[in-house]
């Protein structure tokens, strides 16, 4: 048996989240086109009979604007610093995108072997772009392998993780067979109602939310009905109001898309009582960060 740890990095948007659902066949993190959608680091683990890979999903990295920036971005390179394996991925298209300097320093004081992983080559047409754009960061990052992949489309991803498994030593299996993540389910259904929010929300409204599990409890009367307290919280009015709509009509899309893909993941009927909160610039007070959950581990 083989077993080993890989680091997922990046800058936002490039496709960590959809890789690792793409290899894990299933969803264990939320996608979205938002920007800086993942703020923690999520564990998937993709097990077959010969190996075990626990990837560890970061969230993008960026110029921190605020706290909960400066959290992610902690968060992000935390994670480089015992794994086995570091894949930095790039979008195909985004070569005109200036480099990180912290994130490129950060990597060379690692003694750690790292892929180059290429994401979106679905939608590229011009190709000696591609390849200009590929030797550029092969040099600049001193990458042990580079690949071209789709995430969203499956493309070539077989053969990366057959490379991985093959650079893995022996070890363990750190998890149970069936698991795919080790995230706890409060977590997992916090993530999934702010990923609705996400999905029916714009312009500032997306960046400004996190969603905090007031209760979650079986019911008394009906075994299979699951009862799931929430509340979203905001930072200013004018957005609570966003999130609400006219009537409650947004709230209730929010809840209504919510709860079925909840049922959906957790195989069980699901009340879910959603409330929006009003916690003034909470992503940039460490106190409030804390309270809405982003700890430093």
């Amino acid at each position: 048996m083989k077993s080993g740890f890989i680091a997922l990095i990046g800058h936002p948007n490039v496709g960590k989240s959809t890789f690792l659902n793409q290899v894990l066949g299933e969803k264990v993190t939320i996608t979205s086109t938002k920007p800086q959608t993942t703020r923690n680091t999520i564990r998937g683990i993709y097990t077959d009979d010969e190996a075990q890979m626990v990837f560890l999903d970061t969230p993008g990295i960026s110029k921190p604007k605020h706290e909960l920036g400066a959290y992610m971005r902690r968060t992000a390179f935390k994670s480089l610093e015992a794994v086995d394996l570091v894949l930095l991925m790039v979008d195909a298209l985004d070569d005109k995108r200036p480099f990180d300097e912290k994130l490129l320093e950060r990597i060379k004081q690692i003694d750690t072997p790292m892929f180059l992983i290429v994401n979106k080559i679905d939608a590229v047409r011009d190709f000696d772009r591609l390849k200009a754009y590929v030797e550029r960061l092969k040099k600049l990052y001193d990458v042990d392998e580079a690949f071209l992949i789709s995430a969203k489309e499956g493309w070539h991803t077989d053969r990366l993780l057959s490379d991985i498994k093959d650079g893995l030593e022996e070890g363990p299996a750190y998890y149970p067979k069936e698991w795919k993540t080790d995230q706890p389910e409060r977590f997992v259904i916090a993530e999934r109602i702010r990923e609705k929010v996400l999905e029916f929300t714009h312009e500032e409204v997306p960046h400004s939310v996190a969603v905090i599990l007031e209760s979650l409890e079986t019911d008394d009367a009906h075994e299979n009905l699951l009862n799931v307290y929430a509340n979203i919280i905001v930072e200013r009015p004018s957005q609570k109001k966003i999130v609400i709509g006219k009537g409650g009509e947004m709230m209730k899309k929010i809840g209504t898309a919510a709860r079925k893909g909840l049922a959906d993941l957790l195989g069980s009927k699901i009340y879910l009582d959603l409330h929006c909160k009003v916690m003034r610039d909470w992503r940039h007070k460490q106190q409030s960060l804390r309270h809405v959950g982003y700890k430093d581990e």
